[in-house]
């Protein structure tokens, strides 16, 4: 199935078990693809060279540090990735965790980890927003 297939199906078909074949071959893809972009960067951390000159030393200090916050921000999506695909199994996927509505097929080909609909959504970044300000 494409995109334009999952699109094209009507309302009453949401999260069907040909859509939610859809995305967990979506959601696999993604894993398999961030985890080899997670295991390269690990094998590159690792071969990184040592120097003497301290420019040199501090300069491959910021490189990696840079290195492992990309690392950690890969990692929480990984996490969220699994999340979805338990999500998928326990035939939850693709309802909003707070309203229970659909969360939309445009807003999962988006963002395939999403676990709110947009207005849940903005509601959350208003809260955020609110308490930062405070």
């Amino acid at each position: 199935m494409t995109e334009q297939d999952l699109l094209a199906q009507p309302p009453a078909d949401y999260m069907s078990e040909a859509q939610q074949r859809f995305f967990r071959e979506l959601l696999l893809a993604q894993r398999d693809e961030l985890q080899a972009r997670i295991d390269t960067q690990f094998q590159l951390l690792r071969e990184q060279e040592t120097n003497s000159d301290l420019a040199d030393i501090g300069s491959a200090e910021e490189q990696r540090q840079w290195q492992l916050r990309l690392l950690e921000r890969e990692k929480k999506l990984l996490d969220k990735i699994d999340d979805a695909m338990e999500l998928l199994a326990r035939g939850e996927y693709g309802w909003c965790r707070e309203t229970g509505e659909p969360i939309g097929l445009q807003r999962l080909l988006l963002r395939p980890t999403a676990t709110l609909c947009i207005e849940a959504k903005e509601r959350e970044e208003l809260r955020e927003r609110h308490k930062r300000a405070v």
